[in-house]
């Protein structure tokens, strides 16, 4: 059965054993005193002294440990030392002074040392609770002549509470930023001037107007430049795929300019005669009978032409379905805006705007609203889960969102971001506590060892779990 060994304070210590003797009432000590909770049990085991345990012979000594907790208690088995002529009194009446189930001695043939075990069903109330022990002396007529009780330590489960470092993220300078996007404009065969009612052209330049207008229209924001790449597919001759790609990237790049009025050379441009990048993609992840053989083809050194033959002829089935089903898709056009946001300093705005529009936002920006924060309220923890939404990539972020998920007892998303944290010893305390939250304190105390000297709050969480035995 598996036990968990928990928390006894005995005189100025917290052990889940003791062996050296601690004095409790006059007469008696104990040493190896140990509280475990097994399942729905709780048991204490002691050895308790007698050897300084002097009983007349008209008197009883009941010795009775007890757990307490406020109005709670429960008595738990007692030792009784009966004088000689009490003894035989004892026996003749059949009166335990210690209640059913005593554990009862004369005196004259009592043990130096009785070892005491006993097994109680656990109660929520027990934990917290004192263990403590009475010494009652009982003279004739079952008189009370003497009541003592001693403290004998405490009982307390052991739950970690962890000691979170969120780490300040660096403030950028600047905030630069870019949105990427692709378009796929249709052009009649061989021309590279652009018909924006042909076929899906009115769909895919909104696409590339709409991402324009989402910068360009914010007081916020000042757009630095924008890039247009122009692809074409492998068929038909290289030098023709090379007039298309870079007259049909000029083409939308004059289109766009003239659209927003764009000075001359504000929009740059390049082009890929051929994309056999994304031609090589397509292959990989199909299931084509000659896929291997066909990306031996694309990777080799043949030139693209001759390369682009060798595929029609080897495999010509294959070939076909790529030209119907892969090709249109390589003559795309991929654009990108370079933009530049002006940094917030006043709180409330950045909350509105976190609100809003959290892109816009610097991660330093999202830390100092989550300082205005109760830590691990809601709103504290909406902060880190926005910014790692945002920067989903950025050590810090996930590091932070690490920590509030733990602090949620979401183990699986702080696992997750704990992947993406770094190596920093914030990052590396941070998977010391993942490791003591799933009760692997060993494995957390060897983390925390490492960097004590960097973070404070694992110094404190290693005397922590040496305080309660937990570790060496």
């Amino acid at each position: 059965m598996k036990r968990y060994i928990l928390i006894i304070a005995a005189a100025m210590a917290i052990c889940g054993t003791a062996k050296a003797e601690q004095p409790v009432v006059d007469g008696v000590k104990v040493s190896n005193l140990a509280i475990e909770k097994e399942y729905n049990t709780l048991n204490v085991d002691m050895t308790l002294d007698l050897k300084e345990l002097d009983v007349p012979k008209n008197r009883a000594v009941v010795i009775t440990p007890r757990l307490v907790n406020g109005r709670d208690s429960l008595d738990l088995t007692s030792v009784t030392v009966y004088g000689r002529k009490r003894y035989i009194y004892y026996q003749r009446n059949e009166t335990a002074l210690g209640g059913d189930g005593e554990m009862a001695y004369q005196s004259k043939d009592a043990p130096e040392t009785v070892t005491y075990s006993e097994s109680v069903d656990y109660q929520p109330w027990m934990n917290g609770s004192k263990l403590v022990v009475e010494r009652r002396d009982y003279g004739c007529c079952s008189n009370i002549e003497k009541d003592q009780l001693g403290a004998l330590g405490g009982y307390r489960e052991y739950t970690y509470e962890p000691k979170f470092a969120f780490v300040t993220p660096v403030a950028e300078p600047a905030k630069n930023r870019e949105l990427k996007g692709q378009a796929f404009i249709d052009f009649v065969v061989s021309t590279t001037d652009i018909r924006p009612t042909y076929r899906e052209n009115k769909r895919e330049i909104a696409k590339i107007l709409a991402t324009i207008d989402s910068v360009k229209n914010d007081s916020d924001i000042t757009v630095k430049s924008i890039s247009i790449k122009g692809f074409a597919s492998p068929e038909s001759p290289y030098s023709n795929n090379t007039r298309l790609a870079k007259g049909r990237t000029k083409a939308l790049c004059d289109y766009v300019s003239e659209l927003y009025n764009f000075p001359e050379g504000f929009i740059k441009t390049s082009y890929e005669p051929e994309d056999w990048e994304g031609l090589r993609r397509y292959v990989d992840a199909s299931s084509l009978e000659h896929r291997q053989q066909i990306l031996d083809i694309i990777d080799s050194k043949r030139e693209p032409d001759n390369k682009e033959y060798y595929l029609k002829i080897t495999y010509p089935d294959e070939y076909k379905f790529l030209l119907h089903n892969c090709y249109p898709a390589l003559r795309h056009s991929d654009y990108k805006i370079d933009y530049t946001i002006r940094n917030y300093s006043d709180v409330e705005e950045i909350k509105r705007v976190m609100k809003e529009r959290p892109q816009k936002l610097s991660l330093n920006e999202l830390f100092m609203a989550a300082r205005t924060y109760e830590p691990g309220s809601d709103d504290y923890n909406e902060v880190f889960e926005v910014a790692v939404r945002m920067f989903p990539e950025d050590a810090t972020a996930n590091l932070n969102a690490a920590n509030t998920a733990m602090s949620k007892g979401d183990m699986k998303a702080a696992e997750r971001y704990l992947a993406k944290a770094g190596n920093s010893p914030e990052a590396e305390y941070a998977r010391g506590i993942y490791k003591a939250l799933k009760k692997d304190y060993v494995g957390a105390a060897a983390i925390f060892e490492s960097v004590k000297g960097s973070v404070p709050q694992a110094k404190a969480t290693l005397d922590e779990l040496r305080e309660y035995n937990l570790i060496k």
